[in-house]
């Protein structure tokens, strides 16, 4: 099997090409140590082009200089978002209907374009966007082996692990270290992977960009409440994966992959575990007993830093 491209050759070849001329000349010249640490390119209709690195938020200059001043970015203009938006869309956004309606597009490499302006609304419902003011393209980072101190210590008998919920707060790297998990399980288990946001498969045209395991099935942009009972009747899982639990339709969805004897892994945004059962869906979800682990994650360290591993009774 071929080695996967490094991450400043997946910017060069999967992201450059859709930025407008003048956003491409900037981060073009970058060396690819700093394109190693990148994360987030945020273009601001009026504002100045942002770098969400690792470490730090950075504003990006005409010439390729990072900076931590604003006053020192490139302003991106109407026509740098008009073109950028363009590429993405293949120059026919209003046909990407359901994105518009999510607020994202996925490009090749299972990259996010995340989109800002003018929502249309239809009986209370997101119909559309128009008048775009801003676009977060999300660089798609696979880090295989990063789940592999945890696979250790959440297996139980028979191969299939313990039901486990990995909390933190966002940019700790939750996404990063579930997708490693369902890649490990699903060469060796039945995994449901419930990509209800794009982010742990990273889809471009029905196709898993990134590594999710052999074994995985996808159901990509579909609700977690709909797409755990549909995987449980259609895909015959021994394992459920899906990201950012915490909505009151998911507490029946979780006890229904439980009954069914699924076991299921799946993350919530919270900074510790007092933080977690203020929240009133989960205290629902605890009062149920969904979970036998819950894991605590951090940047101490980096992103996906372990810092605390609670068994529940």
């Amino acid at each position: 099997m071929s080695s996967k491209p490094a991450v400043p050759e997946k910017i060069q070849n999967q992201i450059i090409p859709y930025l407008a001329p003048k956003i491409k000349g900037c981060i073009a010249n970058l060396p690819s140590a700093q394109l190693d640490q990148l994360e987030e390119i945020r273009l601001r209709l009026g504002k100045p082009l942002s770098l969400h690195m690792m470490k730090s938020e950075m504003f990006l200059g005409e010439s390729g200089k990072l900076s931590r001043l604003a006053r020192e970015g490139y302003i991106v203009t109407e026509d740098d978002v008009v073109r950028t938006l363009a590429a993405v869309s293949g120059n026919s956004v209003y046909a990407l209907e359901e994105e518009l309606k999510r607020g994202f597009i996925t490009i090749r490499g299972g990259h996010r374009v995340g989109l800002a302006g003018k929502t249309i609304l239809e009986g209370g419902q997101i119909k559309s966007m128009k008048e775009f003011s801003g676009l977060a393209i999300r660089v798609a980072r696979e880090l295989p082996g990063c789940g592999n101190t945890l696979m250790g210590r959440i297996m139980a008998e028979r191969g299939r692990p313990h039901n486990t919920l990995i909390i933190s707060p966002p940019r700790c790297g939750k996404t990063t270290l579930l997708r490693d998990l369902a890649r490990q399980l699903g060469d060796e288990l039945n995994v449901a992977v419930i990509d209800e946001r794009s982010e742990l498969a990273g889809c471009f045209r029905g196709e898993p960009q990134l590594d999710v395991g052999a074994k995985s099935d996808v159901l990509e942009g579909c609700p977690k409440a709909l797409g755990i009972g549909m995987a449980i009747r259609a895909l015959a899982p021994e394992v459920l994966i899906t990201d950012e639990i915490g909505r009151y339709e998911d507490v029946e969805a979780v006890e229904e992959c439980l009954n069914a004897g699924v076991k299921i892994i799946s993350t919530a945004h919270a900074k510790d575990m007092e933080d977690l059962k203020r929240r009133p869906v989960m205290q629902e979800i605890f009062k149920q007993h969904s979970f036998e682990m819950v894991v605590i994650l951090s940047r101490r360290k980096g992103p996906g830093t372990i810092e605390k591993l609670i068994r529940l009774d």
